[in-house]
């Protein structure tokens, strides 16, 4: 055993064996059959202490696996392929010595949120949190299994505003990697994420919370585990109210995201996200106009949501000025709020495009000169207002 790790079961394996067999499909610990709640491997250091003393006293040299595995690449007899095989070989190495810094550096802030006082567990969450900003996938797989994510879930509850931060800021960014998404999950840390976005000590603490839930729910399950939670869709609500542009940002999409599971789209309508989302169309400071229509246009889907939008009396017009000076997201999406009001049983909808004077100019214009999408929808629009028209002998042209 050289790398000794400890499993969710808190038996200890050596790293490279208990990897092969939860690569191999076990979720289980070998030893005792009980399942893993989490596939995170933490370092165990008192053990690891005691092998390298135990090499060190013995003669017995560390092998490096990589190395080993690799020495048949130097035996290649043509010079050419010597030549290639050095430059690759010197390319690995560089690649595999970073990699080594990165997991040596985890392993001992990992260490750090396990065993440190209240000063030291907030000097590693920050630094951990300013690691995973700086690397790429690979670093995050690293520090995940480096066996950083339970600690960090458990720090989310911390009353230190900055530990808290820093622990919900790096989850984040783990998060990123999608594997970790399965790892983060599996340590239970939905629930601890909402307390975060609900009643979290910073303003940066809760953005950066409704960020994780936004990065996790593009995974199908966990849009059916996050919107099972009563006090998740109502968290970020109050967050699109109350948040930054770019908190308000971060919880209009991670409600999107909720809302593609057509369970959760009634709770973010019972949630009173609609008047909201209306309101923030009108605020041209809000920033967050194209993030807003996205949303209103998942809504539309459910029949609390179309009955709700429906009953605006602001919306039309401002659907409306979109269609001439939004974006090209937020015309597309403009246009396909409109077309969902006006279709089945949207005749009191359609009559307030109608003698609206600057309607079907907008729709005239999408129709020509939009996106395929827009000008597709426009056309829908256009159709139907017009065959509405010919009912009410009032042709539209």
């Amino acid at each position: 055993m050289k790398d000794p790790v400890i499993v969710a079961s808190g038996h200890t394996y050596d790293r490279n064996s208990i990897a092969q067999w939860i690569n191999a499909g076990h979720h289980t610990c070998p030893n005792s059959g009980q399942r893993l709640i989490h596939m995170a491997l933490v370092p165990n250091y008192a053990l690891k202490s005691l092998v390298h003393q135990w090499c060190q006293d013995n003669n017995i040299p560390l092998v490096d696996d990589y190395s080993s595995s690799s020495s048949p690449e130097l035996e290649r007899s043509s010079n050419d392929k010597k030549k290639l095989s050095e430059k690759a070989i010197d390319h690995i190495s560089a690649t595999k010595a970073a990699s080594d810094a990165v997991k040596m550096t985890a392993e001992f802030l990992v260490g750090k949120l396990a065993m440190g006082s209240l000063e030291i567990q907030r000097q590693a969450a920050y630094e951990l949190r300013w690691l995973l900003a700086k690397t790429g996938m690979d670093n995050r797989r690293i520090i995940a299994e480096a066996g950083a994510i339970p600690f960090l879930v458990t720090l989310l509850s911390s009353s230190d505003p900055r530990i808290q931060e820093n622990a919900v800021t790096a989850l984040l960014n783990l998060s990123i990697y999608d594997n970790n998404k399965t790892l983060i999950m599996a340590a239970g840390a939905i629930d601890n994420i909402v307390n975060v976005l609900e009643s979290g000590k910073t303003m940066e603490a809760r953005e950066n919370a409704a960020a994780a839930i936004f990065s996790l729910s593009m995974i199908n399950d966990c849009k059916v585990t996050i919107g099972a939670r009563p006090r998740a869709i109502p968290a970020l609500v109050s967050l699109l109210r109350e948040g930054t542009t770019a908190g308000k940002r971060d919880a209009a999409s991670a409600l999107f995201n909720l809302a593609v599971y057509n369970a959760n789209k009634a709770s973010v309508v019972i949630s009173g996200a609609i008047p909201l989302l209306i309101e923030l169309l009108m605020d041209d400071k809000a920033g967050v106009t194209d993030d807003v229509l996205a949303v209103l246009s998942l809504l539309l889907g459910c029949s609390q949501g179309l009955k709700e939008i429906r009953e605006s009396r602001v919306l039309v017009p401002l659907l409306i000025d979109l269609l001439r000076f939004g974006s090209a997201k937020g015309k597309e999406n403009s246009i396909t709020i409109l077309l969902g009001l006006c279709r089945d049983g949207g005749e009191e909808v359609a009559n307030r495009l109608l003698i609206n004077p600057r309607s079907i100019p907008s729709l005239q214009s999408l129709s020509a000169d939009g996106s395929l999408k827009a000008r597709r929808k426009a056309d829908a629009l256009l159709r139907l207002l017009s065959r509405f028209c010919s009912q009410t002998h009032n042709p539209v042209g």
